[in-house]
């Protein structure tokens, strides 16, 4: 099977103000899952506010989800202009902790919006286009449910971006899920869906969400309905190798759930001259299962709607 070919555009294609016009009755939300990011996340988020909150009014909203930061990543964010919500406070009734995956999650259903964005927070040469990018083929095709960024990811004191993606995600897309092997980035951090869809998928608890749900995605709705958008070029912080091997693991992970593959959990990645380390993988079901759960109805509840404390978290 050789790969579908996905709706591909750049960053220019969207002018925010036209895009204003094409917003009608949609309303945007920027969620940015951040962990100890306090150098980086206050320049992200002014940015946002700047140019597309009170300049244009593309966005309605900043949301950062703190997950459990130690540093002042959630009084930087705040004081930038985001309405800061603590992880652990979103749906506390859903057993969690720490991660991209379960931020994630919960960010949508603390945020507002029924087209969500969401952007990385270690961004150093972050620019509005990125969300304006995203979200323009949302509001300009009603048949594009969810877009992927794609950069340029240049050195960093001699060291490059994107090693996972090289060695550990393309390779599986190529082997696994051939239909989505012409996605540029598939661990790109950069990306925007519709609540509707959103709220109907599980979400991985950790680094391997980005992955999980782009075959999910696929899946559910079909390559025909995923865009994705050059963003240019993006720096951010550059991981040393003995960082990456966890985030390849939970990405293999991912992989082989969604392939149907029975692996190990947890797994173990063994190293020389390291203990091995445990790799455990889980993921939340739907959000709108999930509340459905707890208000015990048969669709989806309204986000931010109050829920019993009664339903405990399943893990995959």
């Amino acid at each position: 099977m050789t790969s579908s070919p996905i709706s591909t555009f750049n960053y220019r294609d969207f002018d925010p103000e036209a895009l204003v016009e094409a917003k009608g009755a949609h309303t945007v939300s920027v969620c940015i899952p951040a962990r100890n990011e306090a150098p980086t996340v206050g320049q992200v988020v002014g940015e946002l506010r700047r140019q597309l909150v009170d300049r244009v009014g593309l966005v309605d909203e900043v949301v950062v989800v703190d997950d459990h930061s130690t540093d002042r990543t959630a009084a930087v964010a705040a004081q930038a202009g985001a309405r800061v919500v603590a992880a652990a406070d979103v749906l506390p009734e859903v057993a969690g902790g720490h991660g991209k995956g379960e931020a994630m999650w919960r960010s949508v259903h603390a945020a507002r919006g029924d087209l969500i964005v969401w952007c990385d927070a270690d961004v150093t040469d972050f620019g509005s286009w990125f969300v304006s990018g995203l979200v323009g083929p949302l509001l300009t095709d009603p048949g594009i449910a969810f877009v992927k960024g794609f950069y340029d990811r240049p050195l960093i004191t001699g060291v490059g971006g994107g090693r996972v993606t090289e060695l550990v995600a393309r390779p599986l897309l190529a082997t696994l899920f051939p239909h989505l092997a012409s996605i540029r980035q598939p661990l790109s951090g950069e990306y925007a869906g519709r609540r509707s869809l959103l709220e109907r998928l599980p979400f991985v608890r950790g680094y391997g969400v980005d992955f999980g749900l782009l075959i999910d995605v696929a899946a559910s709705v079909g390559v025909h309905a995923i865009a994705q958008v050059d963003l240019g070029t993006r720096r951010h912080r550059n991981r040393h190798l003995d960082e990456l091997g966890p985030q390849a693991l939970a990405v293999l992970q991912a992989a082989l759930d969604r392939a149907g593959i029975p692996a190990a959990n947890p797994a173990y990645l063994r190293r020389p001259d390291h203990e091995p380390l445990a790799q455990p993988f889980g993921e939340i079901p739907p959000l709108a299962e999930v509340l459905a759960g707890l208000a015990g109805v048969a669709g989806p509840v309204h986000p931010g709607a109050a829920v019993p404390r009664r339903f405990r978290h399943r893990s995959a």
